[in-house]
């Protein structure tokens, strides 16, 4: 049989839509089975990034409740978290204030084999501390000005690099907002900055517009990913990452299980010499199953 492995094609071709049209809800079946097919693709990626000494960087931004989070999950699931890395920096301390800006993402890149998913970055000087006014005028124009060159240094000593913005509508991203405040086990994603960007929602647009105008560059470019279905959000951004990435398929050695040597004499010591977690499991309801042999 023929290869696959290395089929980058969609595996399905999705019906076109009317001008100006939204495409239906992605289907749960098809998401969960196109999903697991890129995130195959993604490990052989992985293994090509590790053995070849790939850097390779991939920047998610996008407002608050996009979906950038959930994005970044599908893509680290089966990964070796050794190589995939991802990068969430709180806010800046004193000490990392008085640094040159970039100071501190620069000590986040990937060195050899691997790579560095970025869940918001050095943009956040061009988005929330632009709005939320917590730089300067000069400092937000500096950054504009530093920013693609900063990217064009990484680029040019071999750094790929992918940069991601997560577009959501007003309407969805206020039913997301609702979502999480009703959830106690997302509350934790809204925070007093979060909320105050549906007052400045207009801001944000001025403030994303500027930034695309200084750094949607030919050599570092911004891909757009329109989020306001999360599945199909996360099915085009992962296909489109693996259609960027020159990866191909690096063979690997064949494993063989050993068997068990011939037994020593060992005995296990009697269990009520450990401490145990007690069996919460067993007091679930329809818990009792068939006993293990």
């Amino acid at each position: 049989m023929p290869d696959k492995s290395l089929d980058r094609r969609p595996a399905e071709t999705a019906p076109e839509t009317a001008p100006g049209s939204r495409p239906a809800r992605l289907p749960r079946p098809v998401y969960e089975r196109e999903l697991l097919r890129l995130q195959e693709q993604l490990v052989v990626m992985q293994e090509w990034v590790r053995a070849r000494g790939v850097r390779l960087v991939v920047v998610f931004e996008g407002r608050d409740a996009a979906g950038k989070g959930g994005a970044i999950k599908r893509v680290t699931e089966y990964l070796n978290p050794r190589v995939a890395r991802v990068v969430a920096l709180p806010a800046p301390t004193e000490r990392e204030r008085g640094q040159w800006y970039f100071q501190r993402y620069v000590e986040q890149l990937p060195t050899a084999g691997e790579i560095a998913l970025f869940d918001r970055s050095w943009y956040n000087r061009a988005g929330v501390e632009r709005v939320m006014g917590f730089c300067t005028e000069e400092e937000h124009a500096r950054f504009l000005g530093q920013c693609p060159v900063f990217e064009r240094l990484l680029i040019e000593d071999g750094i790929l690099l992918r940069k991601y913005w997560f577009s959501v509508g007003d309407e969805e991203q206020e039913r997301r907002f609702r979502s999480r405040m009703s959830d106690p086990t997302r509350r934790w994603k809204l925070s007093p900055v979060d909320l105050e960007s549906r007052i400045r929602w207009e801001a944000y647009s001025r403030a994303k517009d500027e930034m695309f105008a200084h750094t949607d560059l030919p050599d570092s470019p911004w891909y757009v990913v329109d989020a306001d279905d999360k599945r199909r959000a996360r099915i085009n951004m992962i296909a489109h990452l693996l259609s960027t990435v020159p990866y191909e398929e690096v063979p690997r050695p064949e494993l063989t299980l050993p068997p068990r040597p011939p037994a020593t004499g060992y005995e296990r010591p009697p269990r009520d010499t450990q401490t145990w977690v007690p069996d919460h499991a067993a007091s679930l309801p329809g818990a009792e199953g068939k006993a293990r042999r």
